[in-house]
């Protein structure tokens, strides 16, 4: 079993919005991650999506995305991100994803052989400038992570990766530590991925390594529209 990662998908299919206008790099991407995604992914591997979906204002518009991201192979992991406004609640996306091999994480985790995967959307990192609205919001986050990483260790058996998502960058432009990767090393993480970030003159590496554990920008513009295999999990991460 193989374990992929991309996020920040962006799809539209039953609402106007081309990503093509935020420069070269959107043109046509959902075409190039089908073809890459093909010929890597079987269907026992995962796909971790982190975020940013569907462009759909509600689950309904959303549907025709969740059908399209269902005919892919694999098992899909997926998180809400900041533009996810169709993400209601739980039961809903549950019910929306049924049958189409998408599992949908809100404060729980998910196991496979040999893997649990859990993870939260969470949000800007706090500053000095940071409004009280967004330093409340990034405290709810907090919570929810840890719910969600509380549940992967019940889940998790000897031997198993743990595998964290969030959306938001779980550090600063500065790559420094935060509560966010506090708990991951709390909770003994193998890796993390994260998106959110979009453009080339945004700051990111490909992977940056905090206490031990590499932490992968899987936004799609950023890893040119191809799938980032993680691992293997039948070898050591």
């Amino acid at each position: 079993m193989k374990v992929f990662a991309i996020s920040d998908l962006h799809l539209s299919f039953s609402s106007d919005k081309p990503m093509d206008v935020f420069g070269d790099g959107w043109v046509d991407h959902w075409s190039i991650i089908k073809k890459d995604w093909d010929s890597k992914v079987g269907d026992e591997d995962v796909v971790l999506i982190a975020g940013d979906i569907s462009w759909g204002m509600n689950i309904a518009e959303a549907a025709a995305d969740f059908t399209e991201i269902g005919k892919m192979r694999g098992r899909k992991v997926i998180i809400k991100g900041n533009h996810d406004y169709w993400w209601s609640s739980y039961k809903k996306v549950c019910e929306a994803v049924k049958d189409k091999g998408v599992y949908p994480l809100q404060n729980n985790a998910v196991r496979f052989d040999g893997l649990v995967v859990c993870g939260s959307r969470g949000w800007t990192q706090p500053s000095e400038s940071s409004s009280d609205e967004d330093k409340a919001i990034y405290r709810r986050e907090l919570i929810r992570l840890e719910l969600s990483l509380s549940e992967a260790a019940k889940l998790k058996k000897a031997g198993d990766k743990l595998i964290g998502m969030t959306h938001y960058p779980p550090f600063n432009a500065r790559f420094e530590d935060s509560e966010v990767t506090a708990l991951f090393e709390k909770y003994g993480a193998d890796l993390v991925v994260y998106g959110h970030l979009h453009g080339k003159n945004v700051r990111v590496l490909p992977v940056v390594n905090k206490g031990n554990i590499p932490y992968y920008i899987t936004s799609c513009d950023q890893i040119n529209n191809t799938l980032t295999e993680l691992a293997d999990i039948r070898y050591n991460i």
